[in-house]
């Protein structure tokens, strides 16, 4: 098994050290947050740091690295109160790659992109069109990590849009049928398989299964 101590990461190539460490995390969410700016002009950057808060009230977090993210998004976020979080989907991973760069606050990522925007329901930040999955956010909060100057945003669900024909019974939405990805990383987008899904799970009572009363 191949092993590197704190010294060897420090040590590496930055670059090296970045991929490294990003995929050994595992796999995380695949975002585009979108925003609007007090001056009216839409943006979108692909994130993989969205997080699940809380369900009742429903709330996000969102990890913004000071060295990486296009202070755009989050100047606008901070300034307006409101972004959305949409899902990306097998078919537009190179569109929403292409929001990874900004090198240039007066460029949007919807112009570079191709991506679309569309308001909602009075809703100020635009979502993306394409997505099949979207969630209109409030900004609450933030918390800056001390040891490296992150930013942990709080927000508050106000809205959540999704296709029809992907949610059960019991509110559960079936990513995989809506075409979500995850990242591998900073770049490498995987389409995730469903093996299963468990009831809940009570001290003393067997593992059920929602889809199979027994496993082979």
């Amino acid at each position: 098994m191949e092993h590197y101590s704190a010294k060897d990461l420090q040590e590496m190539d930055k670059i090296y050290r970045r991929n490294l460490v990003n995929s050994a995390t595992g796999y995380k969410s695949a975002s585009l947050v979108a925003t609007v700016s007090e001056a009216g002009i839409s943006n979108v950057a692909v994130f993989n740091s969205v997080f699940h808060l809380g369900s009742n009230p429903p709330m996000l977090g969102l990890v913004l690295r000071p060295e990486t993210v296009p202070a755009n998004i989050y100047q606008s976020m901070s300034a307006t109160g409101s972004f959305t979080v949409n899902h990306i989907q097998r078919n537009m991973i190179e569109q929403a790659h292409q929001t990874v760069e900004q090198p240039d606050k007066d460029i949007s990522g919807f112009e570079q992109s191709g991506l679309e925007e569309e308001f909602l329901d009075g809703f100020p930040a635009p979502y993306v069109r394409q997505s099949s999955i979207k969630l209109g956010c409030k900004y609450v909060n933030e918390y800056t990590i001390n040891e490296n100057g992150a930013r942990i945003i709080v927000a508050a669900v106000e809205h959540i849009y999704f296709e029809e024909g992907i949610e059960m019974p019991d509110g559960w939405l079936r990513l995989e049928d809506a075409g979500s990805v995850v990242l591998n990383g900073l770049d490498g987008y995987a389409l995730p398989e469903l093996l299963d899904r468990f009831r809940y799970a009570r001290p003393g009572e067997e593992i059920r299964s929602f889809f199979s009363s027994s496993k082979q």
